[in-house]
């Protein structure tokens, strides 16, 4: 084949995926663009911007509460009805039967201490959404290790990992048609996850210990000055621990609503709900996030598009 031919050739072979991410790389708004289209494939809707928008649209015309109810955990069909509503709740009597739940944490030494883990260290709290954010990876081991030589200002945390060994000790409901995989979150007293929101519906099981959790609706995001992380998730610099209404005037206008998750307990927070969450024990939690569109938007005809 010719010179002329072979280059011709290649002109009309599709670029191999090497070449493709280096044209992304090369062109940071086009990369953005195409996994903002992928999320929305994936969660079956035209748009994660329409589905954000539509997300705080739907929150304006939700009833105010000041608490977060609790009651017995909810079959499938009810539990994507109570969903629907678009309004936190927690349940009880689901976690506790868990297999996991049964074990204590010396388990985890035990048993699992060759596990490689990912640790936030350092100012994980202010730096929670940036690309940089100080982590160290090492054993399970090596992990309690460092949480017990309490040498650190903020504990060491486990956050948002895939710990697949755990995985056959969690009997998770099948309250959400397609979900990622469970996400584990461990470590001692005084580990936070600082104010955020995921554009998913989420579950959220308490394993062991007792944490803390503000959550303030998606439409008051406009109080709480957001930063964009990805086209799902946003983070906020307001502390409704320690509110600095000079620094954030806007937050006073803001309604946060407090709970205590212990162990045994599930929560439900509905995609678009900003929330911090502080251990106040040695706790181990996992969540599950929902990978289609959010139970509140009630299948809206309009946001549907088509999914992977």
């Amino acid at each position: 084949m010719s010179k002329e031919k072979k280059l011709a050739e290649a002109q009309r072979l599709p670029p191999t995926r090497q070449e493709s991410e280096s044209a992304w790389a090369a062109d940071p708004a086009a990369l953005k663009q195409a996994r903002e289209r992928k999320d929305a494939q994936v969660r079956g809707v035209t748009s994660i911007q329409a589905m954000r928008e539509a997300i705080k649209r739907v929150s304006r015309g939700l009833p105010a509460i000041s608490e977060v109810p609790r009651m017995r955990a909810l079959d499938a069909a009810a539990f994507r009805k109570r969903a629907a509503e678009g309004l936190p709740f927690l349940m009880t009597g689901l976690v506790d039967r868990w297999p996991l739940c049964s074990l204590t944490p010396q388990a985890l030494r035990d048993h699992y201490s060759h596990l490689p883990v990912r640790a936030r260290v350092g100012d994980y709290i202010n730096t929670a959404f940036a690309p940089d954010r100080a982590m160290q990876d090492m054993s399970m081991l090596e992990y309690l290790e460092l949480v017990d030589a309490g040498t650190h200002d903020l504990p060491p945390y486990l956050g948002n990992l895939e710990l697949r060994e755990l995985n056959r000790l969690c009997h998770w409901p099948t309250y959400f048609d397609k979900m990622g995989p469970p996400r584990f979150w461990l470590g001692p007293a005084g580990t936070v996850t600082p104010l955020h929101c995921d554009y998913d519906d989420n579950i959220f099981a308490q394993i062991w210990g007792t944490k803390r959790i503000f959550l303030a609706p998606p439409h008051h995001d406009q109080f709480l000055y957001p930063n964009e992380a990805n086209a799902i998730l946003f983070g906020s610099p307001f502390d409704p621990e320690a509110p600095d209404f000079e620094k954030f005037p806007l937050a006073r206008q803001a309604t946060t609503i407090e709970v205590i998750v212990n162990p045994g307990d599930m929560l439900y927070v509905p995609a678009g709900w900003y929330h911090q969450v502080r251990a106040l024990t040695f706790s181990l939690s996992s969540n599950r996030w929902s990978r289609a569109m959010p139970f509140a938007l009630n299948g809206d005809t309009s946001l549907q598009g088509p999914a992977l």
